[in-house]
Order: structure tokens, then C-alpha cells, then sequence
């Protein structure tokens, strides 16, 4: 390898030597033939206070896997003091070279960490620590000015019931803050870093979490809560339809054909009727004509679901007063219980006429992090993942 060729990747030295000493493993040792310039000012420095040998990994060369024993001067700089010299290709203190770091984060960007790691035989932790000083570089601000309207959710963090929260602009779908916890004291700090910006927060969605309603309405005067259809919906289904059915099915113990019709009807009775199949509508409506109870808690899902619809607060109460005089009538005891627990968050109902938000984007942000943590392989730093989260949604 020439002189110009080694003053082509490694500025301002040049190849002294090398040594096969493994298969396939390239040595390099590199000697200094330029003036040594202050790593903080950038001034050139006549005086070298002593030389030390730093071992650097390299990109690979062909088949071979470059290792680089490259001098390092530190120089007394006028200035700054003693420093060490500035080298163009290699940041201080740095055991890899820019260039490989470079390739390191293009990799990053499409495979797991883990098999980046192993591809460039270098450590797991070595790669996680640059993906993660790429993804704070490159991470944008959050421009709190132009906030009006949030959504809020919670993620499983890990197994044994470990969440986090997760916060985005419902009109852009960014990402604003991830934190650990689904309680008050775990979403503080956002409303704290939202600061003078809370008063200008119109409404947030979110589902029927307690923790998340408090806190909203302690930090933000003027924002409306609210509930999320999709939520409240999957709570009737396990509270009221679930329950009905299993009702039903006990009581037809002696009638083993129409038993069997009921158990097998929870997804007919919880799937929109848009997403049946023809044989699943014609099921349905059999399964309806016969029983009576099931087809009452069907029906009254379907109704349920109109208070979102609706273009006015108004026009949303009157749907759920005529929604609460039919359940009063059914005599079903899971439908009242459902009513009642359901009647506090009236307001956060009605409030979706005048603010439609729901957090389904938050639901595919959901499946998305289950993505990320599965090529992965999991994560053993929570502030790394939350950031591969951000990244992963930084908004329109």
C-alpha cells in the first residue's frame, strides 16, 4: 500500500509496517508525518509534550479485519493547555475510526443491534452506545408551541405487568414522551416539561385511566378529556357481551346443540358487522332470532358506539339517555353494571362530538413498538428503546 493511498484513509500518516498474525487479520502500524494540531482550537502546535500508541478498529479491508496501532501526540497548545492532537478520521478518545462508527449507524438503521454486533465482530455495547448517540443527534426538538390536541396510552414494557406511558400529537402522530409507569407521578414530568405550554392543550384522548384524567386536568385548565371508542368498546365486550354469553350457555345445559352455538359465538357477537363473512352474518342473525338476551347486548354494542358519531354534545346526550332507558328495561344485570360504572365518564363521551379523537394511532404505534421489540430481541436499556421509539415516529 502506497503513500497516497494510506494518506487517502488515514490523513496524515503514513504505513510503517504490517503483520499477518491471524487468518484473515491485517495489522497496520501507522507513523506520524504531519504537523500536530490542539484537538480543542484547531491551532497548530509546535510542541509535543509525548506520543502514546492507540489500538483502533478500522472498517474491514476485503477479507481482512483491519486493526490499526495508530501514534497519538499530545501536544501543549497555548491555549487549551495539554491536549491531545486533532486527527480528521479518528474522534478523541475514540477506539474506532469515524469511518467505521459511520457504517456502524447505516447498519443500525435496518438490523437489530445484536446482529450488527455480530456482523462487525465488535461488542453489543460498543454498537447499542453509538445507535444511541446517533439517535440523540439526530432526534429533532419538540416545537411545544404548536401543540393543541393529545393522545395517551400505555405499552407493555416488559412481562409481569411493567408498562410505560406514551404521549404524541394526535394531528401530526409524534411521539412527544415515553416514560415508565402508567400513574400520576409516572406522566408529571411531561406536563412539567410541557410547562407555560399546558394552557394552550385543547383536548387529550385516552382511555378510561383514572391516573391519566387527574393528572390532565390538574396541569391543563383548558383541555378536554377524551374517552377513546376502541377502549371503551373492549370493556363492554369482556364486562357485558362475555359475561351475557356465558350466562346463556349455563342455562342451555340441557340443549347441547344450541349450547354449543352460544360458546362458539364470542367473535361473532365482539367483530364489527362490516368484517363478517357471509356465512358469519348468516350465523348472526340465527344466532340472534333465538336468543334474546344475546341479541339485546349485540344491539345495544351497536348504539353504544353511535354516541361517537354524533355532531353535537347534545345530540350525544340525548343518544345516551334513549342508550340508558333500554338498558334500564333489559333487566340484564352485566348491562346496568356496565351502565353505572360507565356514567363518570360521561363527559369525556360526550366531549369526542366536539373534539373526535381517538387513540387508534396510538394502537399502531403499539403494534409498531412490539416490532421494534422483537427485532430487538428485547431491551436491556429502557431509554435506548424509548428513543428507537421516538425515531421510529417523528410525525408528518
Amino acid at each position: 500500500m502506497d503513500f497516497d493511498l494510506c494518506a487517502l484513509f488515514w490523513k496524515g500518516y503514513s504505513l510503517e509496517s504490517y503483520d499477518l498474525i491471524a487468518p484473515q487479520h491485517l495489522r497496520l502500524r501507522l507513523q506520524v508525518d504531519s504537523v500536530a494540531f490542539c484537538s480543542v482550537c484547531q491551532q497548530s502546535c509546535l510542541q509535543v509534550h509525548d506520543t502514546v500508541l492507540r489500538h483502533v478498529r478500522d472498517c474491514d479491508l476485503l477479507n481482512y479485519r483491519l486493526s490499526l496501532i495508530v501514534p497519538v501526540r499530545r501536544v501543549n497548545c497555548p491555549d487549551c493547555g495539554r491536549q491531545n492532537e486533532h486527527i480528521d478520521w479518528l474522534s478523541k478518545h475514540q477506539r474506532m475510526t469515524d469511518r467505521l462508527v459511520q457504517h456502524t449507524e447505516d447498519l443500525c438503521r435496518i438490523l437489530p443491534i445484536k446482529h450488527v454486533a455480530e456482523h462487525l465482530k465488535l461488542s453489543w455495547h460498543s454498537v447499542k452506545r453509538i445507535d444511541k448517540q446517533r439517535l440523540i443527534r439526530e432526534l429533532p426538538p419538540v416545537d411545544w408551541t404548536r401543540l393543541r390536541r393529545l393522545v395517551m396510552d400505555e405499552f407493555a414494557l416488559h412481562k409481569g405487568h411493567r408498562y410505560a406511558s406514551v404521549i404524541a400529537d394526535a394531528d401530526t402522530k409524534q411521539v412527544l414522551w415515553i416514560g415508565e409507569g402508567r400513574t400520576r407521578e409516572s406522566i408529571r414530568p411531561f406536563f412539567k416539561q410541557l410547562g407555560k405550554h399546558c394552557e394552550q392543550i385543547e383536548a387529550v384522548a385516552m382511555d378510561q385511566n383514572s391516573a391519566f384524567d387527574l393528572e390532565v386536568k390538574a396541569h391543563c385548565p383548558n383541555a378536554e378529556v377524551v374517552y377513546d371508542l376502541f377502549h371503551v368498546v373492549a370493556k363492554y365486550g369482556r364486562e357485558v357481551i362475555d359475561r351475557v354469553r356465558v350466562d346463556q350457555a349455563n342455562e342451555l345445559r340441557a340443549d347441547k346443540h344450541a349450547r354449543k352455538a352460544v360458546k362458539r359465538s364470542r367473535w361473532l357477537l365482539l367483530k364489527n358487522r362490516d368484517n363478517l363473512s357471509d356465512d358469519q352474518q348468516v350465523r348472526l342473525k340465527e344466532l340472534m332470532a333465538t336468543n334474546q338476551p344475546l341479541a339485546q347486548v349485540y344491539v345495544l354494542k351497536e348504539q353504544l358506539k353511535e354516541l361517537w358519531r354524533c355532531h353535537t354534545s347534545w345530540q350525544a346526550f340525548k343518544q345516551w339517555r334513549s342508550w340508558l332507558k333500554i338498558i334500564k328495561e333489559s333487566e340484564l344485570r352485566p348491562l346496568m353494571d356496565f351502565a353505572r360504572k360507565l356514567k363518570p365518564y360521561l363527559r369525556g363521551i360526550l366531549a369526542s362530538a366536539k373534539y373526535p379523537l381517538n387513540t387508534s394511532v396510538l394502537e399502531g404505534i403499539n403494534n409498531k413498538i412490539k416490532v421494534i421489540k422483537r427485532m430487538a430481541y428485547g431491551f436491556r436499556d429502557n431509554e435506548y428503546f424509548f428513543l428507537k421509539i421516538k425515531y421510529a415516529f417523528l410525525g408528518k
